[in-house]
């Protein structure tokens, strides 16, 4: 295990959390102190947008990506089969991609300051969704937003064979795009209810609240 394979050490699937933790806070500070005032509002928009960005990215790629094209579906199966081993991607490829497909692309569109504040949003994204999954796999529910994820991203694992639900910090696209439920599945009695899914490994004594 180490900072290029998918199951990491624990200081390679740390490094996430310090790298990108500290990317937010350096680039929340450059384009604020060191930016130009004029451009303030317009980066503040951006930013948000690179946010808005993320969670359509978040969505398509754990659908159409992680499920759907090879290798990435047979190395998220092992995510599946081994929810809560340190499974991930490795830091050095997302920061690569991040900057490949969000950074570039924006600098040929944008201006410097803008193309930096869209890849912050997308950047503080990709934050949130880390810290969300790791605590969805690893915490327990302590309030009713982690509970409610837990047992929305139990039912994504406990389907993996028809999968739906493939919003991990959000359910707005499954809504949008009719993947709430797995594949195939009948549409539930109305008489049922979410807490009756039933946790798949790695979810078990972890959704209810102490």
């Amino acid at each position: 295990m180490g900072f290029f394979s998918l199951e990491h050490s624990k200081a390679a699937y740390t490094a996430d959390f310090v790298v990108y933790s500290a990317a937010v806070v350096v680039m929340v500070g450059y384009l604020a102190f060191a930016g130009p005032a004029g451009l303030r509002l317009e980066m503040l928009g951006t930013a948000v947008g690179g946010l808005v960005l993320w969670s359509v990215l978040e969505y398509l790629l754990h659908r159409f990506l992680l499920h759907g094209m090879e290798p990435f579906r047979s190395w998220h199966a092992e995510h599946h089969d081994r929810p809560t081993a340190l499974i991930g991607t490795p830091t050095i490829f997302s920061a690569g991609m991040i900057a490949a497909f969000v950074f570039l692309p924006a600098l040929l569109l944008l201006d410097a300051w803008l193309a930096g504040a869209l890849t912050l949003g997308v950047l503080s994204g990709y934050l949130a969704y880390t810290f969300t999954h790791h605590g969805l796999h690893h915490w327990r529910a302590e309030s009713a937003w982690l509970k409610q994820r837990k047992l929305w991203h139990a039912k994504h694992h406990h389907h993996a064979a028809r999968p739906g639900c493939y919003g991990v910090t959000s359910s707005f696209w499954d809504h949008v795009f009719r993947s709430t439920r797995p594949q195939g599945a009948p549409a539930p009695a109305p008489s049922s209810a979410v807490a009756s899914v039933v946790p798949p490994t790695g979810f078990v004594n972890t959704v209810s609240a102490e």
